[in-house]
């Protein structure tokens, strides 16, 4: 089995904000597999089915950010699976918007989602899709994050979106990081 997570933050009132950018892939990529979030399960909610033969779970964690890994690892830990079938989708401010970059592993870079990921599985080796939300030039970081994207800057989101979502197909299929970080980086 496949394990998809999203990065974000649950509430309303983080719909479509820029944290929440890797909710918003991991959505668009449950609606081109039709997949339906209808299960809650260890601070998570879930969506499971077969994607081209292979069973896949997108989790999108329903603890806030900076405690994205305690649901992460209760679920890793519970279905047993190995570290290499672990793709996180997240938000990278210091890359720009409307490029992804995709990691089999390294340092939280800042993001706390990923610094409790990290603390939760006890390493950094895990593959990741960086989308980005470019960093903020005069408001505040934290602003920043939590706000939503201009009408321009949807549009360069979008074109992210696509590639992480194509990149996340791809891996279920089969296609090894690698081989996605050539093409997709």
């Amino acid at each position: 089995m496949k394990m998809i997570v999203g990065l974000g933050n649950i509430g309303p009132q983080y719909k479509q904000t820029r944290h929440n950018t890797g909710f918003m892939v991991v959505e668009q990529f449950a609606q081109k597999a039709g997949l339906q979030f209808t299960s809650r399960k260890m601070e998570a909610k879930l969506a499971t089915g077969q994607v081209n033969g292979e069973k896949v779970m997108l989790v999108e964690p329903t603890t806030f950010m900076n405690e994205s890994g305690r649901a992460v690892g209760a679920l890793m830990r519970f279905y047993k699976l190995d570290i290499d079938d672990l793709i996180v989708v997240h938000d990278d401010m210091d890359m720009p918007l409307g490029k992804i970059r995709i990691r089999p592993k390294g340092s939280a870079g800042g993001h706390n989602g990923i610094k409790s990921i990290i603390a939760a599985l006890g390493t950094t080796e895990f593959n990741r899709i960086k989308v980005g939300i470019q960093h903020p030039q005069k408001s505040t970081v934290v602003n920043y994050v939590l706000g939503k994207f201009t009408e321009e800057q949807r549009a360069l989101f979008n074109v992210a979106a696509d590639h992480a979502v194509a990149a996340l197909f791809d891996w279920v299929d089969g296609e090894t990081i690698p081989n996605l970080e050539n093409q997709y980086n």
